[in-house]
């Protein structure tokens, strides 16, 4: 079922409507059990884009990183970027991680009551700053906590995926995908 709202600027595909180089990474998702969301819908519309970004998304997923600490990265990155659509699907899978609301609620804001994460949210944060490289004390505390420099750089990469999921979810004004969680409020 293709599917086109009043607020999406691309055209959602499905493993019937996608090109012809997108609709087998659909089926393998289907197949795997994943869901195909609106965002994977949109992204099918640029083959090119589809593989990077599931590429991407699979390494990163078979690295050292915890699935709660990827979340929390998540979580940061959509609420910096004002993604709700993102910040509901995170939010759910924040959740089936093992996150309590008081630290998805922290998360948003790139914090987090275990002081190892907020040390590595912090020095994230500070990477997206266009001003320039985070702060050299960030990166050592970090470091003096307990993370390892593949740690961090997995992080930055993770940080990265998630910009670039929040910026296509922004280009696209993706509407929230059927049954998923309602967006969070803004964090104050």
């Amino acid at each position: 079922m293709t599917v086109k709202t009043a607020v999406s600027r691309f055209q959602i595909h499905d493993e019937l409507t996608a090109p012809d180089e997108s609709a087998p990474l659909i089926k393998s998702i289907q197949a795997a059990g994943g869901a195909v969301t609106k965002f994977v819908g949109v992204l099918a519309g640029a083959p090119a884009v589809l593989r990077a970004y599931t590429r991407m998304r699979s390494e990163l997923r078979g690295g050292v990183l915890p699935q709660a600490t990827r979340e929390r990265i998540a979580l940061a990155v959509a609420e910096y970027r004002e993604d709700n659509y993102s910040i509901a699907q995170h939010a759910k899978s924040a959740r089936r991680a093992g996150l309590g609301l008081d630290e998805v609620s922290k998360a948003r804001s790139f914090t987090s009551s275990d002081p190892k994460e907020a040390a590595l949210l912090v020095f994230l944060k500070e990477t997206l700053d266009p001003e320039g490289p985070p702060p050299l004390h960030l990166h050592e505390e970090a470091r003096e906590i307990g993370w390892s420099d593949e740690e961090i750089l997995e992080a930055v990469a993770h940080l990265a995926l998630n910009e670039f999921q929040s910026l296509i979810a922004s280009a696209a004004a993706l509407p929230q995908d059927q049954g998923g969680p309602r967006a969070l409020p803004p964090v104050a």
